[in-house]
This record gives C-alpha cells, structure tokens and sequence, in this order.
C-alpha cells in the first residue's frame, strides 16, 4: 500500500452545466491540499464522466481539461444512466491509478470526508463507504420511502450499508474484483460487501445541491430499488469486464 496513493475522483455527469462551475474548483482545490499535504501523489487527478449529457456539459469539461490537467474527462457514446456511467469511470480508471473516490457533481455529498477515508484506507480498508449522519436536507417523502426501501432490502437478506449511496473509496484490489461481475446497470453499493475487501464506513453532512436538479426522479429511483432485488442473483465471472466500444467514446487525459 503506498504512503502516497495515485488518487482519482470518478465523478458521473449529466446536464450538469449548471453545477460544474460551481463545484469544479472544489475537487480541484480539494486535490490539491491532498497534493500539498503529501496524502496522495501528485498524479493525482479528477475525472469527469459525461454520461451522454444533452447540454453543455462536455464542452465545460473540454474547457476544464485544457486549462488545468488534472482534470480528465470521458463522454460516453450515449446516457446510459449513472451506474453505468459510474462504472465505466472505474473500470477506466482501475489500472491508472491507486484508489477511487466516487462522488457526484453536485457535491451534496461532504468532499472533507475524503480524509478520513484515506485515513480508513491507510488502516487496511480496501473499500471505505461514506454514510449520510442524517437525512434532515431530504423532503419528507424521500425520507419516508428510503426508510422503507433499506428495511424491505435487509428483510429479504441484502446487506446494503444503511444511508450509503455511491460515495466511496475503492483501492485497485477492490475495482479488480468488481470488473468481474458482468452486465448492465450493476446495482454497485449491493456488491460493495461482495468483493472481499475490508469494509470501512465514515459518516459526514449531506448539504443542499449547489445549482440545477437531482437526476434520481422517483421513476429511477423505482429502477435502482429493482436492480437492488436483482444484485443479489449475480455471480462473479472468471474474465474481468471490458469496456466496450460504445461506452466511451472520447477520452481527455495526459
């Protein structure tokens, strides 16, 4: 385990426009007090994952990439949804790098909480969850349905980690034992216990959303709690997922 791991934020985008220029310069600035304070290496970099965006969103991550280089950017092909999206960030990144940490863009998720997980990484966590300490910012439907989303899940025998989503730290082990669970819409926080990692939790502050709209409508959030039933009936392949030709079509990066 290096002292210094090659860290790279994985972070899904779709129509984001609004919300990029607000929070780039935080995972920007972020990184480089990690740089500065010798927790992570300095190829360090944050990665912007255009999910088939509709608006502006790729020509912003264009712009980013060109002025400062710590900034990659993949387009998908077309929206395949953000655990697809995610996906392909992770797999991208996989043998590129140390560890990942997967965040959405709209950084209502407390991006401070990256210490403490690097600091559960150095303790021999290869996978360290970032768990909401309450969800008082949550209307009260959303709230109500999510309680009763993780308690039918636990009833029927998953062991998804309470008020976890998608914000995590994943080491290269970890990602390599993911890349072999095959097909679409992997259902990743139902396989987080799955990839015979030390599992390691942080709790932080979820705050309000910088600018534009939350993408997860209740339709989708219908979905996601589908392929959660789903998750439990996959099982490991013995070759690692590739990507494919579609998922990625254009690469900013070096």
């Amino acid at each position: 385990m290096p002292s210094t791991p090659v860290l790279y934020f994985i972070i899904p985008c779709y129509n984001e426009e609004d919300a990029l220029p607000l929070t780039a310069p935080v995972f920007l600035e972020t990184l480089r007090r990690l740089v500065g304070e010798e927790k992570v290496d300095p190829a360090s970099r944050v990665v912007l994952v255009d999910d088939g965006s509709s608006d502006g969103t790729w020509e912003i991550i264009r712009r980013l990439h060109r002025e400062d280089r710590s900034f990659s950017g993949l387009r998908l092909g077309r929206n395949r949804g953000h655990q697809n999206a995610l996906t392909a960030g992770l797999m991208w990144a996989r043998e590129r790098c140390d560890v990942t940490v997967s965040i959405d863009a709209d950084l209502q998720d407390d991006i401070r909480a990256v210490d403490a997980m690097l600091d559960r990484y150095r303790d021999g966590c290869g996978i360290v969850c970032g768990v909401r300490a309450s969800r008082q910012t949550d209307t009260f439907l959303k709230r109500a349905t999510a309680r009763g989303y993780y308690r039918l899940m636990r009833l029927l025998g998953s062991d998804l980690i309470y008020d976890h989503a998608d914000y995590r730290l994943m080491d290269r082990a970890a990602l390599e034992a993911l890349s072999h669970y095959q097909g679409p819409d992997l259902f990743l926080r139902g396989l987080v216990n799955r990839l015979g990692a030390r599992v390691g939790t942080v709790t932080y502050d979820r705050r309000a959303r910088e600018a534009g709209e939350s993408k997860y409508t209740l339709r989708k959030m219908v979905k996601l709690a589908a392929r959660g039933f789903a998750c439990g009936r996959l099982r490991p392949s013995p070759e690692s997922r590739p990507l494919q030709d579609e998922e990625i079509a254009e690469v900013l990066h070096g």
